[in-house]
């Protein structure tokens, strides 16, 4: 997969950083990476989640907390992955915020092994390791939803910056622009292996695998927080058989180890490791592309193996 470049419109338009560009703060860092490639030259956010730190159980830092109160614009996917940020931000009314699940420009959907709820936006916020029954919020893996996005993150940055909104909408075009070719790349990739089942750690995979028109993944585990029960492993395990599925896939921040003894004695391939939160990169306007882009190409080289 070509790795995704930083839309050249970006350097055309952008100029030197600005003393006093917005204070922007960030949950994850897919959409650190986009925020990065909307304010180009002009700033660049602070993200909040560590390299490597699980995004459903974080502390922040006190000098993270202090940003967070003179900040000003938040833009966040909500509490339905983020509680801890939810508790954050209460008090901070000075801060801006943009929260991505409530808008009318995501598309949202139920978890693939949970109850069908309505993906109306009247969702409920959820505890630690948030539930399953509910709204899935890994909404960043639909590219449709990111390209949707960045021209409400230019017109936020556009409200808070009005000497640069021209230089943030140039910028959220051209990011667009580059989203909408790796989506036909990964899409042409993936054509071949639509009817192919495999296994996930846990079932963060729904807008990829629906977007792309994959078989839904196999979870071993419905929740983000712990690592399934038995009775979990002993359903998986049926369900691999079941379904014939040709490759198993460990996830960056849980435990390898379950995948591998999930598929002893099986015929089933061990693929590479997932990293759908991007928790293993450093941040960059890069890494969104280079996420999504290493995604479908980890999921392609094990099914495409004879």
């Amino acid at each position: 997969m070509k790795k995704i470049l930083i839309p050249a419109a970006i350097a055309a338009f952008a100029t030197p950083a600005a003393a006093d560009a917005p204070l922007v703060l960030t949950d994850i860092a897919p959409v650190d990476s986009l925020v990065r490639q909307v304010m180009g030259d002009l700033g660049e956010p602070e993200l909040l989640l560590d390299t490597g730190a699980n995004a459903h159980d974080f502390q922040l830092r006190p000098s993270q907390a202090r940003a967070l109160r003179r900040g000003d614009l938040l833009i966040w996917v909500g509490a339905e992955l983020t509680p801890w940020l939810e508790r954050a931000v209460e008090g901070t009314e000075d801060i801006a915020k943009l929260t991505l699940i409530d808008l009318d420009a995501t598309h949202l959907q139920p978890f693939a092994d949970g109850a069908l709820h309505s993906a109306e936006h009247g969702h409920d916020h959820q505890e630690e390791g948030h539930s399953h029954d509910g709204i899935d919020p890994h909404i960043w893996l639909d590219p449709q939803n990111a390209a949707g996005w960045l021209p409400l993150i230019a017109d936020h940055l556009a409200a808070l910056d009005p000497d640069n909104a021209d230089t943030y909408r140039a910028n959220a075009e051209a990011a667009s622009a580059e989203i909408e070719q790796l989506e036909a790349e990964i899409a042409e990739k993936l054509a071949p292996h639509r009817d192919q089942n495999f296994v996930v750690f846990h079932d963060a995979y729904g807008y990829f695998t629906d977007h792309f028109g994959l078989s839904p993944a196999i979870a071993l585990s419905e929740g983000d927080a712990s690592d399934p029960a038995a009775g979990r492993l002993r359903e998986i395990q049926t369900q691999i058989v079941d379904q014939g599925a040709i490759c198993a896939f460990a996830e960056a921040n849980h435990n390898p180890l379950l995948i591998s003894r999930m598929i002893e004695g099986t015929d089933v391939r061990l693929g590479g490791t997932l990293d759908p939160e991007g928790a293993t990169k450093n941040p960059s306007a890069q890494l969104y592309g280079n996420l999504v882009g290493e995604l479908a190409d980890t999921i392609v080289a094990c099914l495409s193996e004879e």
